[in-house]
C-alpha cells in the first residue's frame, strides 16, 4: 500500500483529501503546515506529498525545497495542492522541484488519476 503525506493547514480540506485518498486504498498521513510535514519526513517514508501552498509557519514551496534538499526525498513525486493557479505560482513550485500542481477545489478522479500517473 502506498503511503501519502497530505499537508494542509485547513482541517476540512486535510480530511477531505484524506477521505478521498483512503477511499482509494492509500495510506495517509496528516499535517498540518509544512514545518509539522517536515518533521513527520523526517521518521517515515513516503511515496508521494501531497501539500497545501498557503500554510503558516512553511509554505508548500518551502516545504518541496526542504524535502528535495534530503537524498530520500529526491524523487518522491511532490504535489501542490492550492487555490493559487496563477503562472508565476506554478513556475515558482517547478522551480522549488515540484512534480505537478493542482487547483482546488479538487475532483477526487481526477486527483487519484494524478497521483496513479506519477507514484512509484
Amino acid at each position: 500500500m502506498h503511503s501519502i503525506l497530505a499537508v494542509d493547514d485547513s482541517a476540512s480540506m486535510r480530511k477531505m483529501v484524506s477521505f478521498t485518498l483512503t477511499g482509494a486504498g492509500f495510506q495517509v498521513v496528516e499535517a498540518v503546515d509544512g514545518v509539522d510535514a517536515f518533521e513527520k519526513a523526517q521518521k517515515q517514508k513516503f511515496d508521494l506529498v501531497l501539500t497545501d501552498q498557503n500554510m503558516p509557519r512553511l509554505d508548500g514551496i518551502g516545504l518541496t525545497r526542504k524535502l528535495r534538499e534530503h537524498a530520500s526525498f529526491k524523487q518522491t513525486p511532490i504535489l501542490i495542492l492550492t487555490t493559487e493557479s496563477s503562472d508565476q505560482m506554478k513556475q515558482a513550485g517547478r522551480n522549488a522541484g515540484a512534480t505537478g500542481w493542482l487547483v482546488k477545489p479538487f475532483d477526487p478522479h481526477r486527483l487519484i488519476e494524478v497521483i496513479n500517473k506519477v507514484i512509484r
